[in-house]
């Protein structure tokens, strides 16, 4: 089973592009392409209630993912692209590989939300100092199309087939909080389903 992450997935490419050039203020370094795909060991999947992690400038961001088993059965999850991001300034790629990848066993086969999916709801709270913020809230109409999803997965030679696709998030109602815990869901209202995760994040002693 591989493991990818799409990065600045964005549906509308003028906000992508602001976002981009604001990061780049702060230092991260702009993508070679938008979207931007990124190759990840699949061992960093955790299905665990903790993260374990290095330094204090860690974040989740709630992702809708796909899961293609080898025969390119499709079902549908959420799970949180945890990234490292002091570590961006230097590499995107590497600030997502250091940080496990939080995912739900729960799913959805994908034939049970495909015409739902633009409306299919994302949403993640933040814990700092022991008060929960809400940190995230759209819907998977903010991501790009999901044709373009797989068009864009094959021109990078990647088939649904075997392999695990964080395809994108929505936009934080903020800044970034580097918080204690960690939670979020994928709401599907033609099923009345929402499927959640939630973690703790332990910061490793250096």
């Amino acid at each position: 089973m591989e493991l990818y992450a799409i990065g600045y997935a964005g549906r509308n490419k003028d906000k992508t592009w602001e976002h981009i050039e604001e990061l780049k203020k702060i230092g991260v370094p702009e993508p070679k392409s938008v979207p931007e795909l990124y190759h990840l060991n699949p061992e960093l999947l955790n299905y665990s209630d903790t993260v374990h992690i290095i330094g204090d400038e860690t974040s989740g961001e709630v992702e809708i993912v796909l899961i293609a088993d080898k025969d390119g059965n499709i079902e549908v999850t959420v799970g949180s692209d945890h990234t490292d991001r002091g570590l961006e300034t230097i590499s995107i790629q590497k600030s997502k590989q250091i940080c496990p990848k939080p995912i739900a066993e729960e799913t959805i086969k994908f034939d049970e939300i495909e015409d739902e999916w633009d409306d299919l709801e994302l949403f993640s709270s933040v814990k700092k100092d022991g008060e929960w913020k809400e940190y995230q809230s759209g819907k998977v109409s903010a991501i790009v199309p999901l044709d373009e999803i797989v068009e864009f997965l094959k021109k990078h030679n990647v088939e649904l087939k075997d392999v695990i696709v964080f395809c994108g998030t929505v936009p934080l109602l903020d800044d970034f909080i580097f918080g204690d815990a960690f939670k979020c869901g994928l709401r599907s209202n033609k099923l009345d389903k929402t499927i959640e995760i939630e973690y703790k994040i332990n910061k490793l002693k250096e």
